[in-house]
């Protein structure tokens, strides 16, 4: 753990600020009071000058070496929070060079910490700023690179040509559909995912429940005569339960909604090639969906075995062409760089085997030690590629989609991600995921049903977000969905007070 001591007393918030900061370059740290053998001394101040300039200024000492930077910008005058925000930037950059210079490590996304940088791109847009401008804001003000800063500015562009309206879209809801079983649980995983068990008749209960939440949300739907943008099963594997579960569930999903001739998408995650069958993949067809995820996450069968995928490379290249061939025309696959014993070898085998199927869309995953997860729980049972490696495989992802036709059309990060980079979608033209463009720019209400489905209320006249989460664990959530139900539609009736009825 890198301890670092700051001179003056900062409130909670500005710690976790800095912490934040700082374990992009030490893999723990914490902010300390008092002096400590081998800690870094930060001092940071600020000042105003006379022309209106708000000056920071760092000077880091570490191991008898001072490192110092300066940074400027004019002082905000709007309001309490933009003020609040422009100090914690200027704070934030002079905080991070001086670590940069100190550790010779340089960090892409500069002082950005959070998961959506997109947002943040598109805001300087709506406020005005041309694209270059944009662009040019993110570097000089976030630190971002001009690559990171370049990228944000291709995906919107995919982004406004595949939804032009992306950006009034919030009288409309998106749905997501939480089915939270697989056939096992995955060592990087924290998605509600439990290893599907018939005993106790645990599945079929939970169902129940969840064609209950469907229709009472398709009631309050339909009395208003609300759109819906986009339907996602997600999970979990929704394709681990029955195809006539599947079939019941479809059933009553086109009996309770309104207008479903008029979403424009409806996916189905497959991701575990070990859950599809001839007889799932009917029940699609027969329901007119066929945009799924078969993931492979790894080409290599020791990493599946590693991670706790229970299935072959070869059986997720045969339920790929089982499903092309039944008549998917929108198959997605992830692959994760930075998996257990995985380098750069690997992951080009991974590359190339992507390219004789030639999925509609591509997305590159990043390894995150996610904190509830087995891999994380366990850390030094498995050796992960350094951050220079993920770097390179990062980047060679980027040229092999280029290559083969893809365009990134969606980014999110998270914590503890290998390499402080990124998680990117690809698609080629006309094939991007529609839903994961609304749910990562965050521009409409988003309706979680079933069990860890996770609600985001957005209200259309101030954009503020309230979250509401169904339990993750089945047990409670078939205690708990009446209630939950209840709660959903006054968040509703609260965001939509025009049209309740």
């Amino acid at each position: 753990m890198q301890k670092i001591i700051m001179k003056e007393n900062y409130e909670q918030g500005w710690i976790r600020m800095f912490t934040h900061l700082a374990n992009l370059f030490f893999e723990q740290s914490k902010i300390v009071d008092e002096d400590e053998e081998g800690a870094i001394l930060a001092n940071l101040t600020l000042e105003r000058t006379l022309d209106g300039q708000l000056v920071g200024k760092a000077i880091l000492t570490w191991d008898g070496v001072e490192y110092s930077a300066e940074f400027s910008e004019i002082e905000e005058t709007d309001d309490d929070k933009a003020i609040t925000r422009q100090l914690k930037r200027i704070y934030s950059h002079v905080f991070l060079e001086t670590l940069e210079q100190a550790t010779g490590m340089h960090q892409s996304w500069g002082i950005l910490t959070g998961i959506r940088p997109m947002k943040l791109y598109h805001k300087y847009r709506h406020e005005g700023h041309s694209t270059e401008e944009a662009q040019q804001l993110l570097m000089n003000r976030h630190r971002l690179s001009s690559e990171k800063s370049e990228l944000l500015a291709k995906i919107a562009n995919v982004q406004l040509r595949t939804v032009p309206d992306l950006h009034e879209l919030k009288n409309e809801v998106s749905i997501y559909i939480g089915i939270p079983f697989c056939p096992t649980k995955c060592a990087y995983c924290t998605f509600p995912a439990y290893a599907i068990n018939r005993k106790n008749g645990r599945v079929e209960t939970f169902l129940d429940g969840l064609h209950e939440e469907i229709r009472e949300m398709g009631k309050w739907l339909t009395e208003r005569d609300m759109a819906i943008t986009t339907i996602y099963f997600g999970g979990g594997t929704p394709t681990s339960i029955e195809a006539e579960e599947m079939d019941a569930l479809y059933e009553t999903m086109y009996a309770s909604f309104p207008n479903m001739d008029k979403v424009r998408e409806v996916t189905v995650e497959a991701g575990r090639p070990d859950t599809i069958t001839p007889a799932k993949i009917e029940v699609l067809k027969k329901w007119g969906i066929d945009r799924i995820s078969v993931n492979p996450q790894s080409y290599t069968d020791e990493t599946l075995k590693a991670i706790g995928r229970h299935h072959t490379v070869q059986e997720t290249v045969d339920k790929f062409w089982l499903s092309r061939d039944m008549g998917m025309k929108n198959i997605n696959m992830d692959l994760i760089i930075g998996l257990p014993n995985e380098g750069m070898e690997e992951f080009k085998h991974s590359l190339a085997e992507t390219e004789k199927m030639q999925p509609e869309s591509l997305t590159v995953h990043t390894l995150s030690f996610k904190r509830a997860s087995e891999m994380t729980r366990n850390k030094d049972k498995y050796k992960v590629a350094n951050r220079e490696t993920v770097e390179q495989m990062m980047k060679l992802g980027e040229e092999w989609n280029a290559a083969n036709g893809y365009e990134p059309y969606y980014l999110y990060r998270q914590k503890n991600i290998l390499g402080n980079l990124e998680n990117v979608g690809y698609a080629k033209p006309g094939e991007e995921s529609i839903y994961n463009i609304v749910i990562m720019e965050e521009v409409q209400t988003i309706i979680g049903v079933g069990c860890g489905a996770s609600s985001k209320f957005i209200d259309p006249e101030t954009g503020k977000i309230t979250q509401f989460y169904n339990p993750k664990d089945p047990a409670a959530y078939i205690l708990t969905y009446e209630d939950s139900i209840v709660k959903k539609l006054a968040h509703l009736d609260a965001i939509f007070p025009e049209m309740v009825k």
